[in-house]
């Protein structure tokens, strides 16, 4: 199994503790993010992964050269040139993905218990083009679902502006978690440009494919990328 880390955020919400390092490499209890989400996803079956870098990225690099991670293939997507969010970043690492097997895609910043592997299996055994880790929980932006589970369309909670993939009703706003399978078909949904976000992608492609959810309610989960969340994750997390 194959997976990607996107660990080239900014941090810009934990400064000054991102001064002088990347967000990934903020420590829970002395363990970075970027090695507890790598060690995550070893023990799900990942063998092969792959994690895009930008801001002070050779810190990021450093660290993979010092720490073994036995079994496990790591490549590195190089971003530092231009950072290209989080479309443009997987379309940047497609090449990783030749065998055109289904992939895990996993947010640095996130914490969480969800079952890894029964994600992957719940995955496989749907032929979705992706499925989305979600939860209802309360979140400014919110992905929409039909009542079988389908990707329908997107609403910003706050504002209340909503974009719609495809006709469905009722439609059940969930948040994202961060975390995914997807299946290499969506790379031929990718627009041409560099940059651009995969929530993009998705509303464009709901419409023609199955992008589902997978609820996992009742998980620890928390955002790391929020000082408030870093504090309880010191606390919670072990």
């Amino acid at each position: 199994m194959k997976a990607m880390i996107f660990a080239a955020g900014l941090g810009t919400r934990l400064r000054p503790l991102t001064d002088e390092r990347p967000k990934a490499l903020i420590e829970i209890n002395g363990v970075p993010l970027l090695e507890i989400a790598i060690r995550r996803l070893q023990a799900a079956g990942v063998r092969e992964l792959i994690i895009n870098i930008h801001y002070l990225g050779g810190q990021i690099v450093d660290f993979l050269h010092h720490n073994t991670f036995s079994g496990l293939r790591i490549a590195v997507s190089d971003e530092r040139d231009l950072l290209l969010d989080t479309g443009g970043g997987l379309k940047k690492a497609a090449w990783f993905f030749e065998d055109g097997r289904p992939f895990l895609a996993y947010n640095a910043d996130v914490l969480t218990t969800l079952d890894l592997k029964a994600l992957y299996a719940a995955h496989t055994a749907s032929g979705a083009l992706a499925t989305l880790a979600v939860q209802e929980r309360a979140s400014s932006r919110a992905f929409l679902f039909d009542e079988n589970g389908r990707l329908s369309g997107w609403r910003n909670t706050a504002t209340g502006a909503e974009r719609l993939s495809r006709p469905a009703h009722p439609l059940y706003p969930l948040a994202f978690s961060g975390i995914h399978v997807i299946d290499p078909r969506l790379f031929g949904y990718m627009p041409a440009e560099e940059v651009f976000s995969i929530v993009e992608v998705y509303l464009g492609a709901a419409g023609r494919e199955p992008i589902l959810a997978y609820r996992h309610d009742t998980d620890l989960w928390l955002d790391v990328g929020k000082p408030a969340q870093l504090a309880r994750a010191q606390d919670l997390w072990s």
